[in-house]
């Protein structure tokens, strides 16, 4: 299992938004984190070109931790930590 699809198992919520254009893969992943508690994690996969850098600016806004972004096999894969949860030091 690779390490991705490992951080993939343990992820509350899959979004899978392959083929969808802005807005519809950020519009999907904020459903996705509203359904999920604190400290859970939400998967997206993307790849609409802008979704690296529109994400990356939601996540910031909202407070959101990146556990996890990078573009692999023509796709763009994050996976987020909702906020509200006592991270690691």
């Amino acid at each position: 299992m690779s390490p991705l699809e490992t951080l993939i198992g343990e992820c509350a919520e899959q979004v899978l938004a392959a083929g969808l254009k802005c807005p519809l893969p950020l519009l999907k992943t904020k459903k996705a984190l509203a359904r999920v508690q604190a400290g859970e994690r939400v998967y997206l996969c993307a790849t609409d070109p802008g979704s690296m850098r529109d994400l990356t600016a939601y996540a910031v806004e909202a407070g959101h931790a990146i556990a996890f972004a990078a573009e692999q096999a023509e796709a763009f894969h994050f996976v987020f930590i909702k906020h509200g949860a006592q991270l690691p030091q």
